[in-house]
């Protein structure tokens, strides 16, 4: 219980009605979790209005409402403040209500296209190996000191964060490694947060759905940045054309990372294979059992994050070498017939690319490389065809399937990736809707030593189809499909 007063510290308020002399049982924004005593945030969402649900809120028991427009008859026994963003005071109510946990450990946001959950989820192992409490909070789950908790975004919503950071300070966590995505930034879940440092990873094609442009997913990503304090540390990516646009108007102590253009951290890779990398980082060679030059990268910002939270160079570098990376990041198993299957959850043209280049710089030479890659339905459309150009264009054979479809027709998200495949390929490119089936055809194509992408879902443990989700894990069904080869 917090009194109405204490949680309205920072939120500037245009009309209050009632008294802020009372006390508040729980902060919500969903109609439907509204308690006796609680405070209901009326958040103006993508498809639905938390306004059209003021009278419900009322009726089961909220008695402070949050709003940016005064309903038109206010019941005298409940308090109502308006405010010009009730997304924005949402997060600094929900901050204040769990007494400002970030200011209690050092948080560290992580964003980025692509590398955001292996960068996190590394800072994470790194800092629990060298004996720190730790929190972790990713797409593929949510961590207080080792207890598990399940993920549902990539970044959760105010209330949920801040109550999971919480948890930590009560566990007596040291640090919070936590992705930022950018739908995240853009609505306001990470307000009222404070922040210790921000690392960028990198920036392509991705959720042009929510953004409708590059430029407002670029200005999504670079408000994380504009908004650090200067007591935190910016850390960008230098090879990244879009690094020092994220360092611009940060007030923040700036860093840089890199391996081919000039950069305060610097990395080099002598050897790439299937067993990790050897890179020379620093002017020190070590072997990490990570695979690719994207893993490079994150490697290189784990590094230099924690050399800017004031870590041994020489403890860092030895516990990294042990660490592996992110569930469904790269994951490979050999056939007792050494076939190399992949599960990555590569699902924009970058990260699809990325992977790709890296099987093709691993190989040998003689071996085929088939491509099992979806896009996700009710997504950004325009990735489509991008995405299967890549696939084709990097791989022997490329088998178009199924993702997660949700409410479209997987016939039509296939049929919006065959438009951006070059004619000369199109011979190489067979279509099977049914994941389970593109996987076993995936397998029955391949021989001894070839290499199978399974491409897109990664950690995933479902397949989401009409709104239903159902079981489904590409680790498991490559692992069923070999045995069944053998």
């Amino acid at each position: 219980m917090r009194y109405l007063s204490d949680i309205l510290e920072g939120v500037a308020f245009t009309e209050l009605q009632g008294s802020a002399d009372v006390e508040i049982s729980a902060i919500v924004f969903d109609s439907r979790r509204v308690v006796p005593g609680c405070m209901f945030v009326a958040v103006k969402g993508t498809a639905v209005d938390g306004h059209d649900y003021i009278d419900q809120a009322i009726k089961d028991g909220a008695i402070a409402v949050i709003c940016e427009e005064l309903p038109a008859h206010t019941a005298t026994e409940v308090d109502f403040l308006m405010v010009a963003d009730s997304a924005k005071a949402l997060g600094t109510i929900a901050a204040n209500f769990y007494e400002n946990p970030s200011s209690n450990l050092k948080l560290v946001g992580v964003t980025g296209t692509n590398g955001k959950t292996t960068i996190a989820t590394l800072l994470y192992k790194l800092f629990r190996d060298m004996g720190y409490k730790c929190g972790l909070l990713s797409t593929v789950e949510n961590q207080v000191n080792g207890r598990v908790i399940p993920s549902t975004h990539t970044t959760p919503d105010p209330v949920a964060l801040n109550k999971l950071l919480s948890d930590m300070v009560d566990e007596g966590c040291d640090y919070c490694f936590m992705e930022v995505s950018s739908h995240a930034i853009a609505q306001h879940r990470i307000e009222g947060l404070k922040f210790s440092g921000g690392i960028f990873s990198n920036l392509t094609h991705d959720h042009l759905d929510y953004h409708k442009t590059f430029e407002s997913y670029l200005k999504a990503k670079k408000a994380f940045f504009d908004t650090l304090p200067k007591s935190a540390f910016a850390l960008t990516n230098s090879d990244d054309k879009n690094g020092n646009v994220m360092l611009q108007n940060t007030p923040a102590h700036k860093k840089t990372y890199g391996l081919k253009s000039m950069a305060d951290y610097k990395a080099r890779i002598i050897e790439n294979q299937f067993g990790g990398l050897l890179l020379n980082i620093d002017s020190e060679e070590v072997w990490f059992k990570l695979v690719g030059t994207f893993n490079a990268y994150n490697l290189l910002a784990v590094y230099s994050a924690a050399l800017l939270l004031e870590q041994d160079k020489s403890k860092v570098l030895v516990s990294l070498s042990k660490l592996t990376g992110a569930e469904g990041r790269f994951e490979y198993i050999v056939s007792p017939n050494k076939i190399i299957g992949i599960v990555d959850y590569a699902h924009t043209p970058d990260a699809v690319q990325n992977v790709l280049s890296t099987i093709h710089d691993i190989r040998k030479g003689s071996e085929k490389v088939i491509t099992v890659i979806g896009c996700g339905g009710d997504r950004d459309k325009t990735k489509r065809p991008v995405m299967a150009k890549v696939a084709t264009e990097w791989s022997d054979k490329v088998i178009l399937t199924s993702d997660n479809p949700r409410t479209e027709d997987p016939a039509q998200i296939i049929k919006d990736m065959e438009e951006g495949i070059d004619p000369a390929f199109k011979r190489h490119t067979v279509s099977i809707a049914d994941r389970r089936e593109a996987i076993k055809t995936a397998c029955m194509f391949a021989q001894p030593g070839d290499i199978i992408l399974l491409a897109g879902k990664g950690h995933e443990k479902y397949q989401e189809i009409n709104g239903v989700k159902n079981h489904f894990d590409d680790m498991k069904e490559l692992l069923e499909q070999f045995k069944e080869l053998n």
